[in-house]
């Protein structure tokens, strides 16, 4: 009897676990996680794509007929490169700068329509668009000296056509800007022109200042010659001759202190004491 109840209970158990293991196949295929910064969709057989939208955490569904569909949904970046002419039909290279991520509420009209790789399919050609036509509408210069101007004109249209498609765009900049050859020669030429007229406008200005200034000091110089010569007129010639005594007896110093000098007797006063006294030398005649 152990022996038949054993092969019974083998038996048993063998019918029993082919249908747990069937069990807990289904099991583990009717179940999905969605995990953080994701969300999913769920795609029917029959139905089609389900508008709900699955949250994270583990969900079931019903193997074969039903299939997840999983999509990040945190904020990634996407650079878009183009070429393009201004309003002055000068050619710029532009890369822009993109922050996007999906409207979690449109995940099933994005599956249905674009896919998983809904980015790659909207963005590059509406970047594209917006650039052109944005750029089309400012001169080259503009570009440089109205550029968050031009950045915010693009943020908006862009922000729109993005939505369109059930995309949000966080952030929108651009990251590079290049003219052709020929603007930027053009614009050297002009910074060189600039700099040119700013040095000829400085020294026009110091010209100007030196003529004043000649000016004011000839004008100074005209009133002391008058004041001079208002005082000559009144004290007639006494100042003169203070002054070339001051004169004369500089002069006799600075022969009296030279080694060369050689005193020469008054020929005129060498027979007479008088002439003696206030002639003999040449150094102390200074009063004729």
């Amino acid at each position: 009897m152990n022996a038949s109840s054993g092969a019974k209970m083998a038996n048993l158990l063998t019918k029993l676990a082919i249908p747990a293991g069937l069990l807990l196949t289904g099991v583990d295929y009717s179940m999905y996680d969605v995990q953080g910064g994701s969300r999913g969709v769920i795609f029917d057989r029959i139905s089609g794509v389900q508008k709900q939208v699955v949250g994270e955490g583990t969900h079931f569904l019903v193997p074969w007929l039903q299939k997840a569909v999983i999509f990040d949904v945190r904020t990634k970046p996407k650079s878009i490169a183009t070429n393009t002419g201004t309003k002055d039909l000068q050619m710029v290279s532009l890369t822009l700068r993109l922050l996007h991520r999906p409207d979690v509420q449109q995940l099933p009209r994005i599956y249905q329509n674009l896919g998983l790789d809904y980015d790659e399919r909207v963005l590059p050609s509406v970047g594209n668009e917006v650039l052109k036509s944005i750029v089309a509408q400012f001169d080259a210069a503009e570009l440089i000296t109205q550029r968050e101007i031009v950045s915010q004109k693009i943020r908006d249209e862009l922000a729109t056509r993005a939505g369109e498609f059930g995309i949000r765009l966080e952030d929108v900049s651009i990251t590079h800007m290049t003219f052709g050859p020929e603007f930027t020669k053009a614009v050297e030429q002009k910074q060189i022109a600039q700099q040119d007229a700013e040095r000829a406008k400085f020294l026009v200005e110091k010209a100007e200042q030196e003529r004043q200034a000649a000016v004011i000091r000839a004008e100074g110089e005209a009133e002391s010659a008058e004041c001079i010569s208002k005082a000559l007129s009144k004290v007639g010639d006494g100042l003169l001759s203070i002054r070339r005594l001051e004169a004369s007896k500089d002069i006799a110093q600075t022969l009296a202190r030279s080694s060369q000098v050689t005193y020469l007797p008054s020929a005129r006063n060498s027979g007479s004491g008088e002439g003696e006294s206030s002639g003999n030398s040449l150094l102390l005649n200074i009063g004729r």
